[in-house]
């Protein structure tokens, strides 16, 4: 059953929050909270000691406060930064700089993607979909949970957490 938890928990949670992102453009935070929940439940069995755990609490706390203060200036949203913060928690330290990298540059290939697909008319059979009209109007924002996500997804098979499942 840890081995089931140790794989599925962390991916579905990330994977379910970039999909609220493109269909909603909201992270709700029940999924945030859901990833700590899920970290302090699994941490312990999973072997990590008190100061294992203390080191990811402060990856987590880092990405928060860099979070807050990128969200402060409009420059990302809320839920992204409590989804990043949670992400960091999980990965800690010894993998945030790929994560982050992974990240940026699955953001950057989003924003790319969401630039070109905007220049082009929506096609008919999706104008019914408000989620799709949203998506395609160039007011709107993109939905950086799908990076955050993507970044999550391709670095978790390099940790610890992937190797004990």
């Amino acid at each position: 059953m840890f081995d089931l938890a140790i794989l599925t928990v962390f991916p579905a949670a990330v994977a379910f929050a970039g999909a609220m992102d493109l269909f909603t453009m909201t992270i709700p935070n029940r999924i945030s909270l859901a990833l700590v929940a899920g970290f302090v439940a699994l941490a312990p069995l999973a072997g990590l000691g008190l100061g294992d755990m203390a080191l990811h609490a402060g990856a987590g706390l880092l990405v928060l406060v860099s979070g807050v203060l990128l969200f402060i200036p409009g420059w990302i949203g809320g839920g992204d930064a409590k989804l990043a913060a949670a992400v960091a928690l999980w990965l800690g330290f010894d993998h945030l700089f790929p994560y982050l990298l992974c990240v940026a540059l699955a953001g950057g290939s989003l924003a790319m993607l969401f630039i070109t697909v905007r220049s082009y008319p929506l096609p008919a059979f999706v104008c019914a979909e408000p989620w799709a009209v949203r998506l395609h109007d160039r007011r709107s924002g993109v939905p950086y949970g799908i990076a955050l996500a993507a970044g999550a997804l391709l670095v978790y098979p390099t940790t610890s957490w992937f190797a004990l499942g």
